[in-house]
């Protein structure tokens, strides 16, 4: 099989916003709790957080981090999660049928996200409360001092203002399952008052409007029209969501999914293009993937699970055990971010810790990577800077999901300062190595920096890390490229994700 690309320096997409390889944790499962926060684990550091969790989120470089959910917040009383620890009530989440203690709040996450070198966006609850209470919260958070918000922070030992400024305005209200879901034209106009309220302490706060909870939806995506006209002027991005899975164990069908949600981009550009041209408004809104990874292997179970137990306190919940299929999954979606950063500037993968996730803990014992965890890491260690065209010649096949998909998936990065390029490349072939011939046009001495491939077997794609053997599914480097004439040529294992550094001149 023989795949060619072409990739010219002067034609770009876009800059990428470095938020793009953003991250989400929640109040779910062991996500907090004995997932990044676990007082009594060896590692632990003098607030409570793993150590071994803390490396392993330092080395993803994270740029920003969406707080404290998800479906929990729309039941969350922020105020029960401040001031002395054994002062704060349990409350019962109703999202996830769970124990909440509130022993981890704002002031600890925050301590968290400093230590993580990660910025925090956070997220209001407009499902059981309002404009009151957000602003409150912003008060709280960002106020330097003199007032009652500010004040009781600095109560609380925090003397400086967070100034955070990404703020999500509710989570999924679309969704009949939310506590206090509405109607999009009631939402949209709660959304619009909330976010004047939000924007009143300062300029730079930015706030993300509710969009459809995935591309399935019944009111999709007439719900982002109706919310759209309710808050265009006054919001800066609308949330998108989306889980994926191989239930059907077809892998291509799976790969295929990438250009699904390119489609589910694609339609939502075009309603906010409609509302922007409608209303003859000046300003630009974009989109923010806020919730999106691979979610299926224990759906059902847990399913189960969640909705008949006894209310148990930070229970197992969603803890995937990613395989090499999931990896290359993960590295096409990551492509397709890349391809669409004129449109996504802010992508959150959900979740960060045990829930869904890249890392995974043991409580009282290890914390390892997941399979995902590499072409998310790569993706933000060398995804930023300028997304480059790629014009590919492939052979191409036909899904249920999608028709006309390339073998060949290829995304590419100039760095700032322009001196390297990055090249994801995936071959979705299960059984067919690719020969590639990548022409770079525009670009002078070309060398081959690194090359780290992933798969190349396919009979091993339910491979998975695990506890017992974290190592499993790990980067390994490639050997079948090399560098000539302008141009990138080798081979592409068969069933494989590869990330390629050039340095140019």
């Amino acid at each position: 099989m023989k795949g060619r690309a072409s990739i010219h320096r002067d034609f770009s997409i876009a800059q990428i916003d470095d938020r793009l390889y953003s991250a989400f944790i929640e109040h779910m499962g062991r996500a907090i709790y004995s997932g990044i926060y676990e007082p009594d684990h060896p590692t632990a550091n003098a607030d409570g957080f793993r150590n071994d969790v803390l490396d392993l989120v330092r080395n993803l470089k994270i740029p920003a981090i969406r707080y404290p959910g998800g479906n929990f917040v729309s039941a969350y009383k922020w105020e029960d999660g401040v001031g002395p620890k054994e002062d704060r009530p349990v409350r019962l989440d109703l999202a996830w049928r769970s124990k909440e203690t509130n022993q981890v709040g704002i002031n600890e996450f925050a301590r968290w996200a400093k230590d993580a070198e990660i910025e925090m966006m956070l997220a209001v609850n407009l499902g059981t409360r309002g404009i009151e209470e957000a602003r409150n919260f912003v008060e709280y958070c960002n106020h330097p001092s003199g007032t009652y918000w500010s004040d009781l922070r600095r109560s609380h030992g925090v003397e400086d203002p967070y100034g955070v400024n990404m703020w999500c305005l509710g989570n999924e209200m679309d969704g009949p399952w939310q506590i206090g879901h509405m109607e999009a034209k009631e939402y949209g106009r709660l959304a619009d008052e909330t976010s004047k309220a939000v924007k009143a302490f300062g300029k730079g706060i930015e706030t993300v409007v509710c969009g459809s909870s995935n591309d399935q939806m019944p009111t999709y995506p007439d719900w982002e029209r109706q919310v759209l006209e309710e808050c265009y002027e006054n919001v800066d991005y609308i949330s998108l969501h989306k889980y994926f899975g191989n239930n059907s164990r077809n892998s291509l069908n799976y790969f295929a999914k990438v250009e699904e949600t390119g489609r589910y981009i694609q339609s939502i550009a075009g309603v906010i293009d409609y509302v922007k041209a409608k209303k003859r408004a000046k300003n630009d809104i974009y989109i923010c993937f806020d919730e999106w990874n691979v979610w299926y292997h224990n759906r059902e179970e847990d399913s189960k699970n969640w909705h008949s137990w006894d209310w148990p306190e930070a229970p197992a919940l969603l803890e995937e055990d990613y395989n090499l299929e999931d990896a290359i999954f993960v590295g096409g979606l990551l492509n397709e971010f890349i391809r669409r950063s004129d449109r996504v500037k802010i992508a959150c993968i959900a979740q960060l810790v045990n829930v869904i996730a890249p890392i995974r803990t043991e409580r009282g014992g290890k914390a390892w990577a997941t399979s995902i965890y590499y072409p998310y890491q790569f993706a933000s260690l060398y995804g930023r800077g300028t997304a480059l065209n790629v014009a590919v010649d492939c052979p191409r096949y036909d899904e249920a999901v999608a028709q006309d998909v390339n073998y060949l998936d290829v995304a590419a990065v100039l760095a700032p300062d322009g001196k390297s390029i990055t090249v994801f490349a995936i071959n979705r072939s299960p059984d067919e190595a690719m020969e590639l011939d990548l022409a770079l046009h525009g670009f002078d001495s070309l060398k081959l920096i690194d090359h780290q491939v992933m798969g190349g077997d396919s009979s091993l794609a339910r491979v998975a890390n695990t506890c017992a053997e974290p190592n499993k599914v790990t980067p390994r480097k490639g050997d079948r490229l090399a560098v000539g004439e302008g141009a990138l040529k080798g081979e592409l294992p068969a069933f494989s994700y590869s990330m390629i550094r050039l340095s140019v001149g």
